[in-house]
């Protein structure tokens, strides 16, 4: 297994549109890419933390690239929105690939290189090392999947 993270806007959303695919095993939302420790959700939304809603996805390789996840991350969201998706505003939305090492890093700089080229506006999502991931409250994880929702907007 590996991992991949990613943040999208908001975790809730990003978590269901990794969790159905073949080949993802299991996902959770967090908190990653700040200076605190253990944050909170009110702390994050306060934007006293510096992390990114994300989700970390656990995935077989052998079924699932991390190139097709990388690629799914950039058509579910608009990464050319700095420190926002759709009406989520605030750092903690911001576009950002939490890469687990060199291979991931390579890979996401490609996928954005390819996606800039024919973007209408700049691309600007962050390519970073990952860092501690903060597993968010449980009442977070599979949030629409419990409330038998299939989207974040009503």
């Amino acid at each position: 297994m590996a991992k991949a993270t990613f943040a999208a806007g908001c975790f809730w959303g990003v978590e269901d549109a990794f969790r159905g695919l073949p080949g993802v095993t299991d996902t959770s939302v967090g908190y990653t890419g700040g200076h605190t420790a253990q944050p909170t959700y009110p702390e994050v939304c306060g934007h006293r933390t510096g992390h990114a809603e994300a989700v970390e996805v656990v995935f077989d390789p052998a079924q699932i690239s991390y190139r097709q996840l990388v690629e799914r991350f950039f058509a579910l969201h608009d990464p050319t929105q700095l420190n926002r998706q759709g009406p989520d505003l605030g750092d903690q939305y911001r576009s950002a690939i939490f890469c687990h090492d060199a291979a991931q890093q390579a890979v996401a700089g490609e996928t954005k290189a390819r996606v800039a080229a024919v973007s209408p506006r700049p691309v600007v999502t962050e390519i970073v090392p990952a860092t501690v991931f903060w597993r968010a409250e449980e009442h977070h994880q599979q949030y629409l999947e419990k409330r038998g929702r299939s989207t974040c907007r009503s």
